[in-house]
Formats: C-alpha cells, sequence, structure tokens
C-alpha cells in the first residue's frame, strides 16, 4: 500500500551554512566596523549578540536574508527575547523540528475532511499517509502544500 510521512526537520548543514554566511557578511559590512556582532550557532540554537538592539535586528534581517537564499523556511526559527548581559544585548533563536501534537492534529483533521480516501495516523513528531492510489497521496501532498500550516513541512519516505 503507497505512503508518504509527513515531517518538518531543519536541514542542519544547509542552516550552519546560512549561519557562516551571515558572519561573513557581518565583518565585511561598514556599519559593524568596530562592533562586536556575531553570530553562535551551537546544537539547534543561534545566539545573535550585538552592541544594541538596532545591530540585533540588522543581524537577524542578515540571517533572514542568508536562509532564504539557500531554501531554509524562516519558520523553523522561535524567537526569544532581547535579553541585556553586560554592555551588550543577545537574543536566542530556537530551531523548531518534528511537528508538535497539536499540529499534527489539525493536520489529520484537515487530510480527513478533504473526503479522499486515505489514512492519517500521527507516529511520533510525524505524520503518516497511506492510501490504495498513488494519485491520492499526490493530491493530498498539493492539497498540504496549498493550506497554511503553522510549520514548514516536507513530504519523505513516499513508498510505492
Amino acid at each position: 500500500m503507497p505512503s508518504f510521512d509527513i515531517v518538518s526537520e531543519v536541514d542542519m548543514h544547509e542552516m550552519t551554512n546560512a549561519v557562516d554566511q551571515a558572519s561573513r557578511e557581518v565583518t565585511t559590512r561598514f556599519d559593524f566596523r568596530g562592533v562586536d556582532a556575531r553570530f553562535k550557532l551551537k546544537g539547534e540554537v543561534i545566539t545573535l549578540f550585538a552592541d544594541v538592539d538596532f545591530q540585533l535586528k540588522q543581524l537577524l534581517d542578515i540571517l533572514y536574508n542568508k536562509m532564504t537564499k539557500r531554501n531554509v523556511d524562516i519558520g523553523y526559527l522561535d524567537t526569544g527575547k532581547v535579553e541585556g548581559v553586560g554592555k551588550q544585548v543577545r537574543q536566542r533563536l530556537n530551531l523548531k523540528q518534528g511537528i508538535d501534537t497539536v499540529t499534527a492534529k489539525k493536520i489529520v483533521k484537515m487530510i480527513k475532511d478533504k473526503k479522499l480516501k486515505v489514512q492519517a495516523q500521527i507516529q511520533g513528531e510525524q505524520v503518516r499517509v497511506t492510501g490504495k492510489k498513488r494519485d491520492d497521496l499526490q493530491s493530498v501532498i498539493t492539497f498540504l502544500r496549498s493550506e497554511n500550516t503553522d510549520v514548514p513541512l516536507q513530504f519523505n519516505n513516499f513508498r510505492d
């Protein structure tokens, strides 16, 4: 029986490249000369450091731009609040991985409301969709791409 999985995973290699490119751009920009502004990626947390709040917003904009160019969705980032640390300010950005149960239930409900001949079931942080026909599965994929969900979705593990 054909099936596929709906997941929400960050390509960490592309994310690392986006952070590295953003760091390189900060070192070459004139408005950041003599300023201790930098990015730090550790695990699934990106920390932005700058002298003032305005520069922090510029750093965030640079990071968003580099992520977009590398086809990493900005929806993966969960921005934290700006905190003052000594003479600097910092902001933590957490990477959201996986589909939480509330969003997974919402996706399953959307698929069932579509009245297609497929079954959707939640398996941990992913949703597995099975059906008798490959065309039904492809119509679910096109439907979910057109809908607005809280997290960016990928469709993998397509089996015939």
